[in-house]
């Protein structure tokens, strides 16, 4: 009960992404022909990996599977998200929690990979939480380059992404841990980045899975260059405190909503099954 009279405190502040207001119909994206966009997604300039399917399941990234049951939860925030970014033009999308482990990273790949689903539209994975990147080790990636590569190394994008045979979904995460990570993030280097990933391709949705608000300076800098944040809060485990310190650390007017991660929802009728989305 508390942990809900805060999340409708910050709701006050901005709608949430899991608010209880009917889906409306959204207008799909039309299908972009490459030459007709003229920067298609190459994945020949990408390194093809492959996915560890057994430590996927094991790691809770479950919306690889068409049949899990978790899905519908993931289309239906995908839905809000794409409502609130397309009024607004809105394309990069920060996830973020307030501590360590509670969810934001399996949060991201899952959302990542309802995103790749969608109609007309690809995804952009990047792991921006340099002091411990998890994206690769959780889906079981061998990568020892990473975004801290082309901040720091002039490495070049390119040589950055990888595609794990998933259609329109590429990735970034992997190499060093970066300690002193806040200056990397808020460097201009990483803006002009940023930039160009919003802009290259008209149908493109990049999410970064971000460090925790609470933990240093790095996600309050990493905000100023994105569109929008969500904020991942674990049931049960997250301090109302905490909630309330980190929703006001987020600029307000980029504040999308809260993902309420390890939950006990039980739904009757056609969505009757049992959600809980864990991440180690």
């Amino acid at each position: 009960m508390k942990l809900q009279k805060a999340i409708d405190k910050a709701r006050m502040k901005q709608p949430t992404a899991v608010s209880r207001k009917p889906v409306k119909a959204i207008k799909p994206r039309p299908v972009v022909k490459p030459e007709e966009n003229g920067k298609p997604p190459v994945y020949k300039d990408s390194a093809t990996v492959s996915l560890n399917e057994a430590l996927i399941q094991k790691n809770r990234c479950v919306c690889l599977s068409p049949d899990a049951p978790e899905l519908d939860f993931y289309k239906v925030l995908r839905t809000q998200i794409l409502q609130r970014s397309e009024e607004k033009g809105w394309n990069t999308i920060m996830v973020t929690s307030t501590r360590p482990d509670e969810g934001k990273t399996v949060t991201s790949i899952n959302l990542a990979l309802t995103f790749a689903k969608a109609y007309g539209q690809t995804v952009l994975l990047v792991d921006c939480d340099l002091r411990q990147q998890k994206v690769h080790t959780y889906l079981g990636l061998n990568s020892d380059k990473g975004i801290a590569d082309y901040l720091l190394n002039d490495r070049p994008l390119k040589d950055l992404i990888l595609w794990p045979k998933v259609e329109k979904l590429t990735l970034i995460s992997g190499g060093d841990t970066i300690i002193e990570s806040a200056e990397l993030l808020g460097s201009q280097r990483m803006k002009n980045l940023v930039a160009e990933m919003k802009s290259r391709y008209s149908d493109r949705y990049v999410i970064f899975d971000s460090p925790p608000l609470l933990s240093g300076a790095d996600a309050l800098t990493f905000s100023q260059l994105v569109d929008a944040v969500i904020l991942v809060v674990e049931e049960g485990k997250t301090p109302l405190k905490e909630i309330e310190k980190a929703v006001d650390l987020i600029p307000k007017e980029k504040f999308m909503g809260f993902v309420l991660n390890k939950a006990n929802i039980s739904k009757k009728g056609y969505y009757n099954y049992y959600y809980r989305g864990d991440e180690k």
